[in-house]
């Protein structure tokens, strides 16, 4: 389908649809009326806490799948490699290790820099790792990237543990860490909400202005350098967006794989190559999707929750492997 108002709106009633669901199941699951009523009541009694609590988590859930799907597509127009994604490149794996870092680490300099700088600074470095040794090694085919991406993402997952291991104390829950970097997603409030919501409309902002050069490097690094791209200094700018976006998500979201695989390819299938509507399309579909699986999270073995990025493997891995079977088929 040819993107435009008519997807765009679909898009949009895709993601609102998602928010709705995942605001609707829970330890207790509710209706769009009480939903609804909980949301606008101006009366504080009236405020059902557990609602407000939840709209909260669901809104968390939508940027935290936006990110991911963004950073999905970019990867992949970046490497020209319908394959790639945070987790199996290794991005989402750096990032959980400066995330642990920037938790376990009593400086007060890393306090002050944050949580989500020590995330995207863990994915950036991850990324271009990855993207300096398929070079060293000159592996140019999709398949070698992805398999330095696994080992590095191996790699950096051994050090967490052993991180964890070593710095986790009696101030820190090892277990609420450990579920944490299963997808354990956070519920940002207040302050915290807003400022996760302008650095993802951010990192949307930014993705939209790669989408043009994302284009032309399609056509191969030698079409887009003769086209006007430095494509040297594209990629480094592409990839630093594309990690920056997996920083936020890793985050809050801890580490949840194959949302950037699945939502990218079913947006692509449904409207086509173009990354600009590529990019906003994903985005809207990503978080109303993530929003759903954090819903069924939290609902099906209630009170208890099931770690998301175990629901997102569940359907994800499979996915990869129809993927990589009808590629090389």
């Amino acid at each position: 389908m040819k993107p435009g108002a008519l997807t765009i709106s679909l898009a949009v009633a895709l993601a609102l649809g998602g928010m709705l669901v995942g605001a609707m199941l829970g330890v207790t699951s509710t209706d769009p009326l009480r939903l609804l009523s909980a949301i606008t009541s101006t009366d504080p009694s009236s405020n059902d806490v557990l609602l407000a609590w939840r709209v909260q988590r669901v809104v968390g859930a939508f940027l935290v799948g936006a990110c991911l799907a963004m950073a999905g597509v970019i990867y992949q127009g970046a490497f020209r490699n319908p394959l790639a994604e945070p987790f199996l490149l290794g991005s989402s794996a750096g990032g959980a290790l400066g995330a642990v870092f920037a938790i376990l680490l009593p400086w007060p300099w890393l306090s002050a820099v944050g949580l989500p700088v020590m995330a995207f600074v863990g994915a950036w470095g991850a990324t271009l790792l990855v993207l300096g040794i398929s070079r060293a090694a000159r592996i140019e085919d999709a398949a070698g990237m992805l398999l330095v991406g696994i080992a590095l993402a191996a790699l950096l997952g051994a050090l967490r543990s052993a991180v964890t291991l070593v710095l986790a104390d009696e101030s820190v829950s090892l277990r609420a860490l450990v579920s944490w970097t299963l997808g354990g997603l956070q519920s940002p409030t207040g302050t915290t909400l807003w400022t996760f919501a302008a650095l993802t409309a951010l990192c949307l902002v930014a993705s939209l202005a790669l989408a043009r050069k994302l284009d032309i490097l399609g056509f191969g690094e030698a079409t887009a350098a003769t086209m006007g791209v430095d494509v040297g200094r594209f990629l480094t700018l592409a990839l630093t967006v594309a990690a920056f976006a997996t920083g936020l998500a890793v985050a809050w979201g801890g580490v949840l794989a194959f949302v950037g695989l699945i939502v990218p390819h079913a947006v692509r299938w449904w409207i086509g190559e173009r990354h600009a509507p590529l990019l906003l399309h994903s985005a809207l579909v990503g978080g109303g999707f993530l929003a759903v699986f954090d819903g069924i999270s939290r609902s099906v073995l209630a009170p208890s929750e099931i770690p998301l990025g175990l629901l997102t493997s569940l359907i994800g891995a499979p996915f990869f492997l129809f993927l990589l079977v009808r590629r090389y088929r």
